[in-house]
């Protein structure tokens, strides 16, 4: 059944506004694919900041290019549908991996796109081993820390010398007042 050029219009614009939250997408074939399956996707995708979206192929090339993505054509081809990674691209892709490991019959990973580089399927499981961004704002958060944990134990020791060579000197001063 066709659709009206208005239509057109308003998923080429939805697709543009969901383009312009991500970083990066992954691109899959559902066919066979229940309903309820499609929903426990989108609900494990939405826990990893994703989206799940089925898309038009010609339309979606269309918002791509409008937005300045690479446009992965060997990719879109079939029934297509893309997980989105709204700013957390490895954590979706680790979600749409276990998922078509689960349901390998039916759902095909045909690749992505993650900046301005088109990968295949073969690639994600390189996509889902980067460290989420949860797991970087830590490592981060780490290699902050760990140079002011250094200076802090290095002025803990100091103070505790100085006490030391101050309680050494009240010792003895002490023993001297004993001794006279």
């Amino acid at each position: 059944m066709a659709i009206t050029r208005q239509r057109k219009e308003d998923l080429v614009a939805i697709y543009s506004d969901i383009l312009a939250g991500t970083d990066g997408f992954i691109v899959t074939e559902y066919r066979g694919l229940t309903v309820a399956k499609l929903d426990d996707l989108r609900d494990k995708l939405r826990e990893a900041s994703g989206t799940y979206t089925i898309t038009k192929n010609t339309l979606f090339s269309i918002a791509l290019r409008d937005n300045g993505w690479p446009v992965p054509e060997r990719l879109l081809l079939g029934p297509t549908a893309v997980a989105f990674g709204n700013g957390n691209l490895p954590a979706v892709a680790k979600v749409v991996q276990a998922f078509a490991k689960d349901n390998s019959e039916l759902f095909i990973v045909k690749g992505g796109v993650m900046g301005t580089a088109i990968f295949g399927a073969k690639d994600l499981e390189a996509v889902a081993s980067l460290p989420t961004m949860d797991e970087l704002r830590a490592q981060l958060a780490g290699l902050i820390v760990q140079p002011a944990a250094q200076i802090a134990g290095l002025l803990n020791a100091a103070t505790s010398q100085v006490v030391n060579v101050i309680q050494a000197y009240l010792d003895d001063r002490q023993k001297g007042e004993d001794a006279a």
